[in-house]
């Protein structure tokens, strides 16, 4: 697995982590200072923002966990993976998609997220 698919693997881990604490050490590691995350939902600027949008996704999605959905491809400094959302071992109910710049020395610069499935309103 190349430095890449480890740093994606540990960036849905977050997504998954319900201790703030925990969660926002993670955050402080694996992202850079003044990284951005949007999707069509968001479009946030730095750590505590980011923390913001995973807590409140996690509350909009109780009990439910991100996990990798394939590969992860990666080149020079930009990663690109699938992901699911949905109960631990059951059918995923939301799928998506995301880009992640990376910075030179390996945290997450920016990612730019896509909803391929969402539950219907």
């Amino acid at each position: 697995m190349n430095d890449a698919a480890k740093l994606v693997e540990r960036y849905l881990a977050t997504w998954n982590m319900t201790d703030a604490a925990e969660r926002r050490a993670e955050i402080d590691t694996i992202w850079a200072e003044e990284a951005r995350y949007v999707d069509p939902l968001a479009d946030v600027t730095g750590r505590d923002a980011i923390d913001a949008v995973i807590t409140a996704v996690q509350g909009q999605f109780p009990g439910m966990v991100f996990t990798l959905a394939g590969d992860v491809d990666a080149h020079h400094d930009v990663a690109r993976f699938t992901w699911h959302l949905g109960p631990e071992g059951g059918e995923a109910i939301v799928i998506g998609f995301d880009v992640a710049v990376l910075t030179g020395d390996g945290r997450i610069r920016e990612v730019h997220g896509f909803l391929d499935r969402v539950p219907a309103l």
